[in-house]
């Protein structure tokens, strides 16, 4: 008899580390997810039916504690905000300013990323696509967990319209030069600023805690900003 091959497992760009909820986030998870999350989806997601209306829609992949994707969605209230995130403490937090701001502009899904833009988003359905400081996982025998990679490009260049913008940010000076590398030998992506150039931070992006206090480490911060072709 043959050996049955174990069944092929994607390697992950995050650690599931749940964390402690405090009573307030787990109190806003459990009032608010009916209004703001969006459970497993079983076929594409309909952005306009989930959001009520057929504003743009920004995704940002791994929103953290959601201070930065909340202060973003208050500012432009013209445009949706879907974010993904798998850590339940900062889900819990990101409702609990939601709710107590009473955004509408805003949806939530606890997931991983990769298995929604691969299976639950339609193609050019996104204005917008943000990643704001994803694990660097510095050590090289790691660096093939990096969420970035081809593969998660070419998925993005699917889901954005033409004209939509593709916006990361890193505080990791290796990760960014190997997004830089990755983006610029990408099909159907242009540099908002140049070959090779690395872009301002621009106002639409909040500065948050973490990075205040990487800058006074003197710590540098690059982002990239490119547009869909």
């Amino acid at each position: 008899m043959s050996e049955q091959q174990p069944p092929h497992r994607p390697i992950r760009s995050f650690v599931l580390r749940e964390g402690r909820m405090t009573e307030g986030q787990q109190r806003a998870f459990d009032r608010h997810w009916s209004r703001f999350g969006i459970s497993q989806p079983e076929g594409k997601l309909d952005l306009p039916m989930l959001f009520g209306n057929d504003n743009p829609v920004i995704l940002e992949i791994g929103f953290g504690n959601g201070d930065s994707l909340f202060q973003m969605a208050q500012n432009r209230p013209g445009y949706n905000y879907l974010g993904i995130e798998v850590h339940r403490p900062g889900v819990g937090h990101l409702m609990l300013r939601l709710a107590e701001g009473n955004l509408a502009n805003v949806r939530v899904i606890r997931h991983d990323a990769m298995e929604i833009l691969r299976h639950h988003l339609a193609d050019n359905s996104l204005t917008g696509l943000q990643l704001f400081f994803p694990d660097p996982w510095h050590k090289k025998r790691h660096h093939k967990r990096r969420i970035v990679r081809p593969e998660l490009i070419e998925m993005l260049r699917g889901c954005l319209r033409e004209g939509g913008f593709l916006h990361m940010a890193t505080d990791w000076e290796h990760y960014a030069k190997q997004m830089m590398a990755d983006l610029s030998d990408a099909e159907g992506f242009k540099n908002s600023t140049g070959t090779g150039n690395f872009s301002p931070r621009p106002d639409t992006r909040p500065i948050t805690k973490f990075e205040r206090r990487g800058e006074r480490l003197g710590h540098g911060v690059w982002d990239l900003i490119f547009i869909r072709q």
